[in-house]
């Protein structure tokens, strides 16, 4: 009996310990699950901002002349997969209050849902307008439209509906630059709606970790004239999560073209050389903005992120640009200015939303060579350009395709007949 007893106690020990080994087993994998959780955790804007592993690009997916034409959700998903593949983890677009900005955010909820390793965020913006913009009557750029109101609110909706996908808003679109004739309006107004967005996620009607800011000129963020430093910016400032900017050194080769051109000690060089001088040049220009704008929030006492929201070169020409202008638009320059300012937001830690994904040929109503029609880093047919020519190489692109149309590049490829289309900055006087 004792030793029957003895034998059962025993067994009953040794079935005990297995069972704590079976229970650290699973805290052992419990653990090892939270651990993979965290490695997935839903990023944010603070994440994502200034991270050299996301960088982003500006998306229109219209493709035809007549704008009233959209984009189908299928050809939105189309887009969204080769700019993954080119390696796209942000995009930034507008046109809330067209199907366009709400297909763009289906289309990559959808992806998602169909392939796990599919990530893209989006930057949505909301277009502000000033009364009577894009009327016969004269604009009153002292009153906001009544279209604004609707541009916020469907914002807000689309944020909500697609919170996973959508990390940072922003209120209005060069919304502040004198330039902007027709629709222009006063910080004030840009100020009154981030109050308004920023109110909202302190009450939880919006995510409390959705960063909101205003994407505009770098002359509208204080960096340029002194007419632009009124209060309304300072408190602009101190609203937003971080600064966007624009900056468009290919613009300025024409309107402010101190840096562009042919320096006379550059005559000796090749001709590619004189053109790599001439972009490094329009490189630094574009810094020089960006550093004029975090000089200005510096005096005013403000510390905030600054990133730049747009800037671009276009690669076709018959307006100021061209043969007959400042010889500005080609594929060579672009791809120069796209690698530049890519390796330069890389070590300055700003994200850079590089403008733009696909050329968009309703732009330029007057000419389908209108510049504004070709700052895409891909044709309308989705033909890569020689910025992207390497990706092509490495099969970045098997097997996708836009308008039915294989990712293949522009100019057949042929280096030496790209080079014959390039222009020769002109000679600075």
């Amino acid at each position: 009996m004792k030793v029957g007893f003895r034998v059962l106690w025993l067994l009953l020990l040794f079935l005990a310990m297995a069972g704590c080994g079976k229970k650290s087993d699973k805290v052992s994998e419990g653990s090892s699950q939270n651990e993979s959780a965290q490695s997935k955790k839903e990023l944010t804007a603070s994440d994502i901002l200034g991270n050299p592993d996301y960088p982003g690009v500006s998306f229109g997916g219209y493709r035809h002349a007549d704008h009233d034409i959209e984009p189908t959700l299928e050809e939105l998903k189309d887009d969204m997969k080769i700019l993954h593949a080119a390696g796209i983890r942000v995009v930034r677009t507008y046109k809330v209050h067209f199907p366009h900005a709400s297909n763009v955010l289906k289309a990559i909820s959808e992806l998602k849902a169909e392939d796990e390793n599919f990530e893209m965020y989006v930057m949505l913006g909301a277009w502000i307008d000033c009364k009577n913009a894009w009327t016969e009557k004269e604009p009153d750029h002292n009153v906001e439209s009544e279209a604004n109101k609707p541009q916020i609110e469907e914002a807000v909706r689309l944020v909500n509906q697609y919170p996973d996908i959508v990390k940072i808003l922003a209120v209005g679109n060069e919304s502040m630059v004198k330039w902007a004739e027709a629709y222009y309006v006063q910080p004030g107004v840009i100020l009154k709606w981030v109050n308004y967005l920023q109110e909202l996620k302190t009450s939880g009607g919006l995510p409390g970790d959705l960063w909101i800011t205003s994407s505009d000129n770098f002359a509208s963020w204080g960096g340029g004239g002194t007419e632009y430093h009124v209060e309304d910016l300072t408190k602009l400032y101190q609203a937003v999560d971080y600064v966007s900017i624009h900056t468009y050194p290919f613009l300025d080769t024409h309107y402010n073209p101190e840096f562009w051109g042919i320096q006379a000690d550059e005559e000796t060089l090749s001709d590619e050389e004189k053109i790599e001088a001439a972009m490094q040049r329009a490189k630094e220009f574009a810094i020089s903005e960006y550093d004029s704008v975090r000089a200005y929030m510096r005096s005013l006492g403000v510390d905030k992120p600054i990133h730049i929201g747009e800037t671009g070169w276009s690669t076709v020409s018959d307006d100021f640009f061209g043969a007959d202008g400042t010889m500005a638009a080609d594929e060579f320059k672009e791809a120069l200015y796209h690698r530049l300012m890519k390796e330069w937001s890389r070590e300055a830690g700003v994200s850079l939303f590089y403008f733009e994904a696909f050329d968009e040929p309703w732009k330029d109503q007057n000419s389908a060579d209108g510049s504004e029609n070709h700052f895409g880093l891909f044709t309308v047919d989705g033909q890569a350009k020689y910025a992207l020519w390497g990706k092509v190489d490495k099969g970045a692109f098997k097997g996708l395709k836009r308008n039915g149309n294989a990712v293949t590049k522009t100019f057949n490829g042929d280096r030496e007949a790209l080079m014959k289309s390039v222009l020769l900055p002109p000679m600075k006087k």
